[in-house]
């Protein structure tokens, strides 16, 4: 995939990735090539204490394409970023894990996500998390700011990975960890579909 985008290029890209999940907000069933709802969250094997009682809509909403908190521990007290929060399935989550002492931010580029997000959480009466607008290359926070950063396949929709990367451990705390669910090309893209900027948004 090429790495001298103009600005034309990313900003179309942008433009393109809200549109898409725009209309993933407005219905996710058949929007990707994984299971999704439910069905995803059982394959990925999500503990089920944590979204039993989780709003049917937040479960049909799920697009995750892994499971982060399979790769370390959210504990009680603690401060979670989740960068590309879709509509709030990791972050309420996580929500669940930390408690009332701890706290809980989901960030999006899309409106229609936040909004459900927002709306999935006044459902389950949790006040411990909020969401805002955001993108993985500039997050809104300071340095240190947090004791874990989840993600779940959204660093392969930024367009500057290493700026996103970087990003995350810059609002980490010392010691804190980086949970990151992705997918990741295992061989090259054939030659018709190498270089195109519609890969992004595919």
């Amino acid at each position: 995939m090429k790495s001298d985008l103009t600005e034309a290029e990313r900003d179309l890209i942008r433009q393109k990735i809200q549109e898409k999940y725009a209309g993933v907000a407005a219905a996710t069933a058949g929007c990707f090539r994984y299971p999704t709802g439910a069905a995803g969250i059982r394959q990925q094997e999500y503990p089920e204490e944590l979204w039993r009682d989780f709003p049917p809509d937040l479960l049909e909403s799920f697009c995750g394409v892994g499971n982060p908190f399979s790769l370390g521990p959210v504990r009680p007290g603690e401060a979670v970023l989740d960068i590309g929060c879709g509509a709030g399935f990791d972050a309420l989550a996580a929500a669940r894990l930390v408690g009332p002492q701890g706290r809980v931010v989901g960030v999006d580029l899309t409106k229609a996500m936040l909004e459900k997000a927002r709306q999935h959480q006044a459902l389950l009466g949790l006040k411990n998390v909020f969401f805002e607008e955001g993108e993985a290359e500039t997050l809104p926070f300071p340095d240190g700011e947090f004791a874990v950063v989840l993600s779940n396949g959204v660093f392969n929709l930024a367009l500057d990975k290493e700026k996103a990367v970087r990003e995350a451990f810059r609002v980490l705390k010392p010691g804190g960890r980086l949970m990151l669910a992705d997918m990741v090309l295992t061989a090259p893209l054939p030659p018709e579909r190498d270089q195109k900027v519609e890969n992004w948004f595919q």
